[in-house]
């Protein structure tokens, strides 16, 4: 038996074996993320590029999961590897179903781009709901269970191939990402930037790191001296495989400038340690040979790391840890899972006593653009699910036969702004007219018959006794690199906190109106939503396939919400720093010096809980333990917070941080102790140099239901516990 099909030697020597044999030219279409099959060695097609960021994205039907930023939201790492793992059984299954009739094309393998661990510093970026939020060490708790979810639970071999991106110091602009160089301080970027990186490697051993497009401290992130070769294979000892993102070695010559030609970006970033290519840049690898810009030995390198990733999917054998049964895929189990993590991601902002809605109202006008809209459901990168439950099928129900519901969607998404002076007087031409300012699907007929719906918002108000408004974003708006912008939205971006001028308007007719009233927000990132006259405010995120149910229930008292903020919602655009600035300095809640609008970790619930007995134990580890009390008279979950600050720190140091999560589920009167484990990477100072340390002397250490700010005890009504501690 040929070295590299043998099961019983090491993945490395298999695969070293295994490039040995090939071509110059075999090795070279290896390392390009559409690899071709090479039938003399039995190696089938495989397109490396897959996408499972809360899903199985892009490759038909799949269990559709909250957006990342509602995973973030359950405070749950555990329920988020939960999700990691089904992911990676059904991804499996994907590319089995697809294999079976020889297609194996982009979208259809088994490496996934996923997780997206960088820091969510900034609420205009896109991209943030792909993320974990703001703070660093939440983000590594659930990128490493997330990674181990997909990439499964044998030591060996990959369920999948889990690929953490995007390394590093990348979270927009949109529009400036292939030409921008992020500059940091070296404290941030080992206090920020880097941390949850770290964690993927070192714990979560994941299976791939993915380069940004951007620079960082001046060099291209593909090709960084201080990223991939110090850092990640140096100092975190990475063995694992490195891949460009899409395009990104071509911005190497046509927009970072750095080199000049294909080839020269090829060689810089094979010689750096990017093993592949996601693009074709390195079709020109012979040319950079011929050359003398790279040797056939540098292409090994990277071909073997290719290769070794590609043998532990299985490329020869099928252990049993890798067999799956395909009755997984969008099962009953992982719809039940679905639903769990949405109910659990829901964040109440506020709440004048009008929810629960049940017993309360005889009949309920639900408005808005997102109250029937699927596409708010689903958040970017997703895949389609075989249902779809939005908030309208949600709330009806949930409401049950006895409550009446009136409907109007009251306003499209965004406004949508015809230049009339470009707009000539035969219809062909103003369609075309239209067209070069909003979508390609643009109806020239749909235009003529949708005028405001305004008015009859107002009026199903005024026929109600009470209000439910759905607004928000969804991602024809938000996400990443779009074309084009307004006003509002820029590249995928937002230029402002607000919602769109349109569904401003709405808001403030209904409101008019008087009628007790809720805000359902779908959104994947902050929205500044601050009006006396709303009565209940929802976080729903995008929710899922079957969000909206967990709207309804939630609205409707099944359940009482527990989610918490995994972003600061702030006031203004005013209060931050430019988009472009990547210093920490005034942003997330551990450097922002204004009083948030609603604070990181932030969510209110339907009952109370009470905390007493704070107990801080200093051995191998810190232990915190705090008993919880339902004082209310209704069932909850509470997610119990740790916060942490090393008192011998300066100005430069976070007032505080997040270091440790526990969650406490209790009937009405009953206590349980929370015992939280605090790890000592959370209780690292970071100095000026990048440097750091667990340091000597004394903390202080705060347990409850979120910060221990004054915002927040000012919305929840309860102050949190404090002790101290020495090592």
């Amino acid at each position: 038996m040929e070295a590299y099909r043998n099961p019983a030697l090491p993945f490395a020597e298999r695969a070293k074996d295994l490039v040995s044999r090939m071509t110059l030219d075999e090795k070279i279409e290896q390392i390009r993320s559409a690899a071709p099959a090479l039938e003399r060695l039995g190696i089938p097609e495989m397109d490396w590029w897959s996408e499972a960021l809360h899903g199985v994205a892009r490759a038909g039907t799949a269990t559709m999961f909250p957006q990342t930023i509602g995973m973030a939201a359950t405070f749950n790492p555990e329920l988020v590897g939960e999700v990691g793992e089904a992911v990676g059984v059904e991804a499996r299954i994907k590319y089995e179903q697809y294999s079976s009739e020889n297609t194996r094309d982009l979208y259809k393998g088994l490496s996934l781009y996923s997780p997206n661990v960088n820091i969510f510093r900034d609420p205009r970026w896109g991209r943030g709901q792909e993320t974990y939020g703001e703070d660093p060490w939440l983000t590594s708790r659930y990128g490493v269970e997330y990674i181990k979810g997909l990439q499964g639970s044998d030591p060996e071999y990959h369920m999948t191939a889990a690929c953490v991106k995007h390394f590093a110091v990348h979270s927009g602009p949109e529009a400036d990402r292939h030409v921008f160089n992020a500059v940091v301080s070296p404290k941030d970027l080992h206090e920020t930037y880097l941390p949850a990186f770290e964690a993927a490697v070192k714990e979560g051993h994941v299976a791939q790191v993915m380069g940004a497009y951007n620079r960082t401290q001046g060099e291209l992130c593909c090709a960084s001296d201080l990223l991939l070769d110090k850092t990640l294979r140096g100092e975190w000892g990475f063995d694992g495989m490195v891949v460009s993102d899409f395009g990104a070695i071509a911005d190497f010559h046509k927009n970072h400038k750095v080199t000049k030609t294909a080839a020269e970006s090829a060689a810089l970033a094979i010689r750096k340690g990017c093993d592949m290519n996601l693009g074709f840049v390195y079709l020109h690898c012979r040319e950079a040979v011929e050359q003398g810009l790279l040797t056939e030995a540098d292409i090994d390198v990277a071909c073997t790391r290719v290769m070794e990733q590609r043998l532990r999917l299985g490329l020869y054998e099928t252990p049993d840890c890798l067999k799956v049964d395909h009755e997984c895929l969008d099962s009953r189990a992982n719809r039940e899972l679905n639903l769990k993590v949405a109910r659990q991601s829901m964040v109440l902002l506020k709440n004048d006593g009008m929810l629960p809605l049940r017993d309360k109202f005889r009949s309920v006008a639900v408005i808005g653009p997102n109250a029937m809209n699927i596409t708010a459901l689903k958040g970017n990168y997703h895949g389609e699910a075989s249902q779809y439950i939005t908030v309208m099928d949600g709330i009806r129900a949930a409401a049950g036969e006895d409550v009446r519901i009136r409907y109007s969607e009251g306003c499209e998404l965004t406004p949508f702004k015809l230049q009339r002076d470009r707009v000539a007087e035969n219809s062909d031409q103003m369609v075309t007219s239209a067209m070069d300012l909003s979508a390609p699907t643009f109806n020239f007929l749909e235009l003529l018959h949708h005028g405001t719906r305004v008015p009859e918002a107002v009026a199903v108000a005024k026929e109600s006794e009470a209000v439910v408004l759905v607004l928000g974003l969804d991602e024809t708006v938000e996400g990443e690199e779009m074309f084009g912008g307004s006003d509002e939205f820029a590249n995928g971006d937002k230029k402002t906190l607000l919602l769109p001028s349109n569904q401003r308007e709405l808001l403030d007719a209904v409101l008019a109106v008087g009628k007790p009233t809720t805000v359902v927000l779908l959104s994947g990132s902050a929205l500044a939503v601050d009006d006396d006259r709303i009565d209940a405010l929802v976080q729903a995120w995008y929710p899922g396939a079957v969000g909206g149910q967990a709207v309804g229930e939630l609205l409707f008292g099944a359940y009482s919400p527990s989610g918490r903020l995994p972003v600061t919602f702030y006031r203004s655009l005013d209060d931050l720093p430019a988009f472009t600035d990547y210093d920490m300095k005034n942003r997330t809640y551990r450097y922002y010096e204004g009083e948030a609008l609603y604070p990181f970790g932030y969510g209110l619930s339907y009952t109370r809980f009470g905390y007493d007995g704070l107990r801080i134990d200093c051995g191998e580890a810190v232990t915190a333990k705090v008993a919880v009390t339902n004082c209310g008279g209704m069932a909850g979950r509470e997610v119990v917070q740790a916060y942490v600050r090393w008192n011998g720190g300066d100005a430069s140091q976070p007032r505080w941080h997040l270091c440790a999560v526990g969650a406490a589920e209790l009937q009405p009167g009953e206590t349980t102790e929370v015992v939280l484990t605090i790890p000592r990477e959370a209780l690292y100072t970071y100095h000026a140099d990048g440097s750091r340390a667990v340091e000597p002397g004394s903390y202080t250490l705060w347990v409850g239901g979120g910060q221990p700010d004054a915002r927040t005890a000012a919305l929840t009504g309860n102050a949190v516990l404090e002790g101290t501690f020495t090592l």
